[in-house]
């Protein structure tokens, strides 16, 4: 059992609460971007021991037998536990957040959190920074690449800090407007890259890989941004839309680029994660809020008024 110290706010948060990813099993307690200390270990536990500074990201259970959870892939054991709104296999409970005093969690989804790293600015790394930093390693992301990232928000402003803290040659910010220019800068990208018409002349076929964080389902121009793709190279979707996904045509074939999505990641790229964002300084940008006011900075996120996380620390009483 982990003690809840700060929780992050997620756009999963909004999408349970409002019913946008379908109707959720009430009372629902969402939150899964946690840290804090372990105050209850089972008997059975050996990497973790009471007193430790952990983290919990949006997994708290799987199967830990299957060909996935064999193969650092327990994000897709189709016996997955997500850390609320989700029901365990054995009993039928119903897991629940870390906008509460404390969660619990199979040993393999609770995660020290590496000296050098505030609670706070880990929190929002279990998500978020996990949601993108997974697809990064896993197509390539490194020196002598080009990587585009669509959206500058909660997971794209971690996109643009870790593919520079991999050693990209090249990050690119895709963004509709001017508006978070200076931002995406201050974040470590190489270039910035309003989506108008056209856009995409200048950059055909440069791209090894995009990131898109941003919802796919509200317009993203999915044809020119392939062209901006090399052939060989990955369109990786990790945002989730209320929305379904739009057809992607022909496009894909025609350029021999591939379009695919991500989830979470593996315990192993936790570990890597958190000690790449030590070594390379690489942090949220966050403004905290006490626990009480969970609701207000779920509005914010609902609104789009946060840049770029919100993170809740506890005042629930003891």
């Amino acid at each position: 059992m982990v003690g809840a110290l700060f929780c992050g706010v997620c756009g999963s948060d909004v999408h349970t609460i409002t019913g946008g990813w379908g109707k959720p099993n009430l009372p629902v307690v969402v939150g899964h971007e946690i840290a804090g200390i372990a105050v209850f270990v089972g008997p059975k536990v050996t990497s973790i021991k009471v007193g430790d500074r952990v983290g919990v990201g949006a997994q708290v259970c799987s199967c830990t037998q299957c060909d996935m959870c064999q193969a650092d892939n327990e994000q897709y054991c189709p016996k997955i536990v997500f850390t609320y709104n989700s029901k365990y296999p054995e009993c039928g409970t119903i897991s629940t957040g870390g906008y509460a005093s404390a969660v619990r969690a199979h040993e393999r989804f609770v995660f020290p959190i590496p000296e050098g790293l505030n609670m706070e600015d880990a929190a929002p790394m279990f998500c978020g920074g996990l949601t993108v930093y997974s697809p990064l390693v896993r197509n390539g992301a490194g020196p002598g690449k080009r990587v585009g990232v669509i959206g500058i928000g909660g997971l794209g402003h971690f996109a643009i800090q870790f593919a520079g803290a991999l050693g990209c040659e090249e990050v690119i910010a895709f963004s509709h407007s001017e508006r978070k220019k200076d931002d995406a800068f201050k974040l470590g990208a190489t270039k910035f890259v309003i989506t108008h018409e056209g856009f995409e002349k200048d950059l055909l076929q440069q791209l090894d890989l995009i990131i898109c964080t941003a919802d796919v389902a509200s317009g993203i121009p999915l044809s020119p941004m392939f062209k901006t793709i090399r052939p060989g190279g990955h369109f990786i979707n990790v945002a989730m839309p209320d929305e379904d996904f739009p057809s992607v045509g022909k496009e894909l074939v025609m350029r021999g680029v591939s379009f695919g999505g991500s989830l979470l990641g593996s315990k192993k790229e936790v570990a890597d994660m958190l000690e790449l964002a030590r070594e390379k300084g690489v942090k949220p940008w966050i403004e905290v809020l006490p626990m009480k006011e969970c609701g207000k900075a779920v509005r914010a996120v609902k609104d789009n008024r946060v840049r770029y996380r919100f993170v809740l620390k506890q005042d629930i009483p003891q």
